[in-house]
Order: C-alpha cells, then sequence, then structure tokens
C-alpha cells in the first residue's frame, strides 16, 4: 500500500514517516508535502492508496483540498486540534489521531483499516460508502445537576457552556445556570459544530446565543452573549480566523 503524508511541520513528517514504518512496514510513504496547494496538484496528478492529513497546514485549511479535487481514498488525519473530529468524518476520514500521534493509536488505526478492506472485498468505495452511510449522532439532551436533584436539558435550550473555577456550567436560553458533570473537552466533540463553536478553552456558545460582537485587541471578537454572563467572553487569536468562518457558513 502507497501512502502520503500532508504535514507541513517536516520533523513531525519525518516522525510520522518513522512511526508508519514500525507500526505497518507494508505501507510505502514515498512522498511528503507540506501545503494545500502542492497536495492538490499531486492528487490531480498522482493516485495514492492512503493519505496522512493535517488540518492547519502552511497555506490554509487542509479542508480547501476536498473544494479542489476528489478524495477517494480512506484518510487518517493528524493534528493538534480536536475540534474537527465530527467535520473530518465528513471527508472519508477512518480515524482522527491528536498529536504528539501515538504509536499505539496509530497502529490501532491501521489495524482498523485492515479489518475493514478484509470486510469490504469490493474495494475502497464500498469502504468509504459504508462511512457515509453511518450518520454522526450529536447530542439532544444533558444532564444537569438541579440542586439536589438531576435534570435533563434538550441541547435546543442551551446558550452557552462555560467553565469556572474548576466546574463546567450549562446557561439555558432562559438565563439559568446549571452544573456539568463533563469538561469542555468532552462537550464539544458530542455537539453539532453547525450550531456550536468552542471561542476559547473556557466557552463553547451556540450561534444564537450571539447578540453583539465588537473587534477586540490582537484581531480577536469580544462576543456580547444572550442571556448574559459575567464572565467575557473574547475569541482566542488562534480560534478567531475559524470563528469568522463558522459564521458565513
Amino acid at each position: 500500500m502507497e501512502a502520503i503524508i500532508v504535514e507541513d511541520e517536516h520533523l513531525a513528517a519525518e516522525r510520522l514517516k518513522r512511526l508508519i514504518e514500525k507500526v505497518s512496514p507494508d505501507i510505502q510513504v514515498n512522498t511528503l508535502l507540506g501545503t494545500v496547494e502542492e497536495t492538490v496538484h499531486y492528487l490531480k496528478n498522482h493516485s495514492t492508496d492512503l493519505i496522512f492529513l493535517d488540518i492547519h497546514l502552511a497555506d490554509g485549511s487542509s479542508f480547501e483540498i476536498f473544494d479542489q479535487v476528489s478524495v477517494s481514498v480512506p484518510i487518517i488525519f493528524t493534528t493538534a486540534y480536536d475540534e474537527y473530529a465530527l467535520k473530518a468524518f465528513e471527508v472519508n476520514s477512518i480515524a482522527y489521531l491528536l498529536k504528539p500521534v501515538d504509536e499505539q493509536q496509530l497502529k490501532k488505526s491501521l489495524e482498523k483499516l485492515s479489518q475493514i478492506q478484509h470486510q469490504f472485498p469490493l474495494g475502497m468505495e464500498q469502504l468509504l460508502s459504508s462511512f457515509r452511510e453511518k450518520s454522526i449522532q450529536y447530542r439532544q439532551r444533558l444532564m444537569v445537576v438541579y440542586g439536589t436533584k438531576l435534570k435533563a436539558i434538550k441541547v435546543d435550550d442551551v446558550a452557552y457552556f462555560f467553565a469556572e473555577n474548576k466546574l463546567v456550567y450549562l446557561k439555558d436560553k432562559t438565563g439559568h445556570n446549571y452544573i456539568l458533570d463533563e469538561t469542555l473537552d468532552q462537550l464539544q466533540p458530542t455537539l453539532d459544530p453547525s450550531l456550536f463553536f468552542r471561542v476559547n478553552r473556557g466557552f463553547i456558545i451556540s450561534i444564537d446565543a450571539i447578540d453583539q460582537m465588537n473587534s477586540y485587541s490582537r484581531s480577536r471578537i469580544k462576543i456580547d452573549l444572550k442571556p448574559g454572563c459575567e464572565k467575557e467572553c473574547i475569541t482566542s487569536t488562534e480560534k478567531t480566523p475559524d470563528f469568522k468562518n463558522w459564521l458565513s457558513k
């Protein structure tokens, strides 16, 4: 099997190549690419059996590749960001590995690919179709602490989530706060990314919770939420570009 690595950090690409050779010697990595432009050009002129793909490349997001060229081979994402996991599975992803890539996780991902290939002897298109048919189920309800009792809150009724003093709170659209027994990291992949966005380490907000937005220092955005929150909500520097893209969808 031939594979390519798309990664703009040379040392990370070389490390991943060595790990692949170690855990799966039958995979030949002959090409290392570092940009969206290079990858699009390569895929238009060459074939490959597997792609290891970082998300943030030197000239943009790797998701831009799929707007310019049709990709019909399995993809294993390797990234430092966890918020794109659900989006990744819309474009042939069979695994989503966080950096630094762990050897055992990589091995499990490749074993998973091998097992699926045996289950779908007619080829990759059948394999990929099986993934597309498995629709992602986003969270519909959340269990919260309400006094000494527990209460189920519909996700549709949530304005935003925020972390403060080592606790995570859910603010509903009527302005009530509830304590959640989950971290924001645990919550994020379970929420529909078309409706919720993690603007920084402390907030995941609903599109409906945005009241006003104002420019802030270092190109960030200050968001006035509804219902209001005592804690300021300001996009982090690294999330601001993605937040703007999210708003325009």
